[in-house]
C-alpha cells in the first residue's frame, strides 16, 4: 500500500507539470522495480495449489484389547468435509463425513482371531488412505460349577471346573495348567488340552479332585483358589460342612464331613452365641470310608441369629484322633423372613410413628416403628406371632400372624379420623378457621379449607378432646368438648360460627338520615355477603362472626365504603358526604349581569338529568344532589341549542358561576355580543362623520364672515 501511494504521488507531480529532475527520475525507477517484484510475487502465490490436510491416522486408543473393546480413532483426510470409510482388516465398519478435515470416531473390535489387525482410514473422494495396527488379545476364563447361594458344596463333593479360551491361536491344541490351592495351602495341578477353532476359541472341563493328583481332596472347609496358567485367569469355590448357609425353622441341616478314620467317633455341637442347641445324647460314628453324616432339624423355636457348627474327634488317644487344620467349624444363619407390615388407621390411611412389637409364646422377639408410609419391617421365623401396635403409649391394635414365608400385610389400628365442618346458621361453609384440638398435653392445629373443612388424622379414640375455633389472628369464637371420641373410621363434627347483629346508620352531607339507602357487606376471607335497605337512615343486618367490607349505595351509586370487625353486636355510623348537596348554578352575561329564565340541566353519571330555570338573580337551585362529576348544560331562548356545557367535580354544597360571553342583557333582552359591538361601531362612525360635517360647516362660515 505504501508503494502504491508513492507511485500515485510521483505521477501527480508529473501531472502538475513539474520537471523530471534527476532525483525524481531515480525515485520513479526504484518504485517501478518494487512494483514489478510485488506483482510477480502475487502471481507466483496465486499459481501455487491450495494447502490441505493429509490423510493420516493421528491416534488410536487403545492400540490393543479384547474382542468388543471400544476404540477411539482420530485422523485427518484430504477432502474438506469429505466422506470417509473406517476398515478393520477387509471389513468396512464405519462411514461418515469429516468435520472440515478431521475425523474423531469410536468403534468396537469385531469378532476375530488374536494377533495384529489393520485399521484403515480411507478418503473416498481423494482415494487416499492410512493404516495402523490394532492387536487383538486372547482372553482366558474359568467357570466353577457351584450351587446358587445360599446353597454350598460340602466336604467330599466333586467340583467341575470349566476352562475357556477366546480368540487365542486358531486351530491349535493348547496345553494349559489348572492348579487348585486348598485351605491347607497345598496345591494340586493338572495339565489339560484345549483345542481351538478357526477363530481361536476352545474349552475343556476338568473335575476336582478326581482329575488331579491322588492326594487332591475337598476334605477341609474354607476357600479353594483355582489358577489358569498361574495368572491368565483365577477363580475360587467354597467347601462347607452344611449344604446351605441359611436355614429356616423345621428345615433339615444336612451335615457332612470327610477325612476321618473308619468308625471314628466324633461329637457334633451347634451353638447360638453362648447357648448350645445341639448335641443329641449319642456320639456320631464315621462310616467305613471315614465320612460323618448327620441331619439336624432346626427347632420350631429356634432364634434368629448366627449358629456355629463344630465337629471334633472323640478318640481318647490323641495320636490317633483325627485333627484337622483348619478345623471342621462353620457358621450358618437362621435369618428369618421379612414381614412387611403397613400400619393403618380405621379409615385405611397409613400411620407413622406406630410401634409394632411381635411376641412368640409371650416373649418379645422383634419390634420396629412405622415410617412416613406406615411401613414396619419385622424379622420373624416360621411360627405364630401376636403383634401389638402402640401409638402414643396406648395399645391400638392386635394382629395374629402365621409366618411361613416373606409376606406383606396391613395392620389396622384403632385410630379415628375427625372431620370438622365449620358453618354459619345458614349452612354456609366458613374457610380459614383456625382449629386447635387439645388432648391432655398434646395439641393439634389445623385450618379449614375453602369448603370449611379440616381433618385431624389418626386420633386416639375413647378419650376427651377440647376443640377451640378462631379466626383473624386468633380471635376465639367457639369451644367444643368432644367426650369419648368414638372408635370409628370417620367421626364428623359441625362447629357453628355465631351470628351477630350489625346496626348501620346512614347520614347525608347534612348529617340527616338517608332513607332507602342500600347497605351491602361482604366478608373479607370468604364468600359471605349480606344486604339491606335503610328505613329512616337505619338498617339491621344479622351477620356471621368475621371482618367485613361495608358499602352504601343510593340510586345504584356507591356513596361510601369502610371495613368493620364484627366480633360482637355492633352499631356503625356511615356518613355519605356526597349525598344531599345543594348546588347553585348562576348564569351571567358578558358583563357579569345575571341572566334570568335560563334553562339549566344538571347531569350526573348513572342518574337521569335534572332541569331548573334561573331566577331574577340568575341562579338555578338544585337540592339533594349526589356529589361527584357533574355536567351542566345551559339552554337560552328557544331551548333548541345548548350554549354551553361543562363538567365540574363537586364534593360539597357550592355555587357554580357560568358566564355566557356571547350575550349581553339589555333592557331584559338578550343581545348577541357581536351584534351589539357592530351597532356600537356603526353609531360611533355616524357620530364621527356628523362631527366632521359640523366642524367643516362652521369653518366655512368663519371664512365668509369677514368678506
Amino acid at each position: 500500500m505504501f508503494l502504491v501511494l508513492e507511485v500515485f504521488t510521483t505521477l501527480n507531480r508529473i501531472n502538475e507539470g513539474k520537471y523530471l529532475t534527476k532525483p525524481l527520475l531515480t525515485r520513479m525507477t526504484s518504485l517501478t522495480i518494487l512494483l514489478l517484484i510485488l506483482t510477480l510475487t502475487v502471481i507466483t502465490f496465486s499459481l501455487l495449489p491450495n494447502a490441505k490436510a493429509e490423510t493420516e491416522i493421528i491416534s488410536i486408543t487403545p492400540s490393543s484389547g479384547y474382542v468388543g473393546t471400544t476404540v477411539q480413532l482420530r485422523a485427518t483426510i484430504d477432502t474438506e468435509n469429505g466422506q470417509y470409510i473406517i476398515r478393520f482388516d477387509e471389513v468396512d465398519i464405519k462411514r461418515g463425513n469429516a468435520t472440515v478435515y478431521e475425523i474423531d470416531v469410536s468403534f468396537n473390535v469385531t469378532d476375530t482371531f488374536t494377533g495384529d489387525h489393520n485399521v484403515t482410514v480411507i478418503d473416498v473422494i481423494a482415494g487416499e488412505s492410512d493404516t495402523v495396527t490394532f492387536t487383538v488379545l486372547a482372553s482366558y476364563s474359568l467357570k466353577i460349577d457351584v450351587p446358587d447361594s445360599p446353597k454350598q458344596l460340602q466336604e467330599g463333593d466333586p467340583v467341575p471346573i470349566f476352562v475357556n479360551v477366546t480368540r487365542g491361536e486358531f486351530n491349535k491344541t493348547l496345553v494349559v495348567n489348572i492348579t487348585v490351592q486348598s485351605p491347607t495351602n497345598a496345591s494340586y495341578w493338572n495339565l489339560i488340552n484345549v483345542n481351538t477353532s478357526d477363530v481361536g476359541s476352545g474349552n475343556a472341563t476338568v473335575i476336582y479332585p478326581e482329575d488331579f493328583s491322588v492326594d487332591a481332596n475337598t476334605n477341609f472347609t474354607g476357600e479353594y483358589e483355582v489358577f489358569f496358567n498361574d495368572t491368565l485367569a483365577t477363580g475360587f469355590f467354597t467347601i462347607g460342612l452344611t449344604n446351605s448357609t441359611e436355614y429356616h425353622r423345621l428345615q433339615l441341616v444336612d451335615i457332612k464331613a470327610v477325612g476321618y478314620k473308619p468308625y471314628e467317633n466324633v461329637t457334633i455341637t451347634i451353638s447360638c452365641g453362648e447357648e448350645v442347641v445341639y448335641p443329641p445324647d449319642e456320639n456320631v460314628t464315621a462310616t467305613e470310608e471315614g465320612i460323618i453324616h448327620r441331619n439336624w432339624p432346626v427347632p420350631k423355636n429356634a432364634s434368629i441369629g448366627i449358629y456355629t457348627l463344630n465337629i471334633t474327634s472323640m478318640s481318647p488317644n490323641a495320636t490317633i484322633a483325627t485333627k484337622k487344620e483348619p478345623s471342621d467349624i462353620q457358621d450358618f444363619t437362621v435369618p428369618g423372613f421379612d414381614i412387611n407390615v403397613t400400619t393403618r388407621n380405621l379409615a385405611g390411611e397409613p400411620v407413622r410413628n406406630v410401634d409394632v412389637q411381635a411376641f412368640e409364646e409371650g416373649k418379645s422377639v422383634d419390634n420396629a416403628t412405622s415410617n412416613a408410609e406406615g411401613l414396619v419391617i419385622l424379622k420373624l421365623e416360621v411360627g405364630n406371632y401376636m403383634c401389638e401396635a402402640y401409638y402414643k403409649n396406648e395399645t391400638v391394635g392386635i394382629l395374629w400372624v402365621n409366618v411361613t414365608q416373606e409376606v406383606s400385610l396391613d395392620f389396622y389400628c384403632n385410630l379415628t379420623n375427625l372431620r370438622i365442618f365449620v358453618k354459619d346458621k345458614a349452612e354456609h361453609s366458613i374457610p380459614e378457621v383456625k382449629l386447635i384440638l387439645i388432648q391432655e398435653n398434646e395439641m393439634f392445629e389445623n385450618t379449614t379449607d375453602i369448603d370449611g373443612i379440616a381433618v385431624a388424622h389418626s386420633l386416639l379414640p375413647s378419650v376427651t378432646y377440647t376443640l377451640n375455633a378462631s379466626r383473624y389472628d386468633d380471635v376465639h369464637f367457639n369451644t367444643t368438648i368432644i367426650s369419648q371420641l368414638p372408635t370409628t373410621d370417620w367421626f364428623n363434627l359441625t362447629v357453628i360460627c355465631p351470628t351477630l347483629t350489625l346496626q348501620v346508620n346512614v347520614t347525608d352531607a347534612s348529617d340527616q338520615p338517608i332513607h332507602n339507602a342500600t347497605v351491602k357487606i361482604k366478608e373479607l376471607m370468604g364468600g359471605l355477603h349480606y344486604e339491606g335497605n335503610t328505613v329512616n337512615g337505619t338498617v339491621f343486618l344479622n351477620c356471621t362472626f368475621g371482618k367485613y367490607n361495608v358499602e352504601v349505595y343510593t340510586n345504584g351509586i356507591k356513596m361510601n365504603r369502610t371495613t368493620i370487625d364484627l366480633f360482637k353486636n355492633k352499631s356503625l355510623l356511615i356518613n355519605c358526604r356526597y349525598y344531599g348537596l345543594t348546588v347553585y348554578v348562576k348564569i351571567v352575561d358578558y358583563f357579569g349581569q345575571p341572566i334570568p329564565n335560563a334553562n339549566v340541566t344538571l347531569q350526573r353519571e348513572g342518574l337521569p338529568p335534572r332541569s331548573n330555570r334561573t331566577e331574577s338573580n340568575g341562579v338555578a337551585t338544585f337540592g339533594s344532589v349526589i356529589g361527584g362529576s357533574l355536567q351542566i348544560t345551559i339552554y337560552l331562548n328557544d331551548q333548541t341549542q345548548a350554549f354551553t356545557g361543562k363538567t365540574y367535580s363537586v364534593e360539597k354544597s357550592t355555587t357554580i358561576t357560568m358566564g355566557i360571553e356571547r350575550y349581553v342583557l339589555i333592557a331584559g333582552v338578550l343581545v348577541e355580543t357581536s351584534h351589539l359591538t357592530t351597532a356600537l361601531i356603526i353609531a360611533a362612525a355616524l357620530i364621527l362623520i356628523l362631527s366632521i360635517e359640523i366642524y367643516r360647516r362652521k369653518h366655512l362660515r368663519s371664512q365668509k364672515s369677514p368678506s
